[in-house]
């Protein structure tokens, strides 16, 4: 089993910048690709950036130059950088691990993102 705790979410204004962790406990040798996803009132769960353990990315168009996913494999955490944040960027913030051993992956419990224009 994994768990992971997010930790970072927040009230900003429209431009600011924020910083959200991920810390992932237990069985973390199973862990391979890690990422943040989000969920806006109304509106389904979205892929917002991904990491590989090799350290691939992979960002939704909407992030793309505003947006930083890294990792740190010896701390077993994963971190998204966000600037220039939109009111559009509001939503609850969840981190995804895939496991190698099992289909469905883990969540966390998510942080809420605000941000007002």
């Amino acid at each position: 089993q994994v768990q992971l705790v997010e930790s970072g979410g927040g009230l900003v204004q429209a431009g600011g910048s924020l910083r959200l962790s991920c810390a992932a406990y237990g069985s973390i040798f199973s862990i391979n690709a890690m990422g943040w996803y989000r969920q806006a009132p109304g509106k389904q769960r979205e892929l917002v950036a991904t990491i590989t353990n090799s350290g691939t990315t992979n960002y939704a168009f909407s992030v793309k130059g505003r947006f930083t996913i890294s990792r740190d494999n010896a701390k077993n955490t994963v971190s998204l950088q966000m600037n220039s944040l939109k009111p559009e960027d509001t939503a609850v913030y969840y981190c995804k691990a895939d496991s190698y051993y099992r289909i469905s992956p883990y969540w966390g419990q998510g942080t809420q993102v605000t941000v007002s224009s």
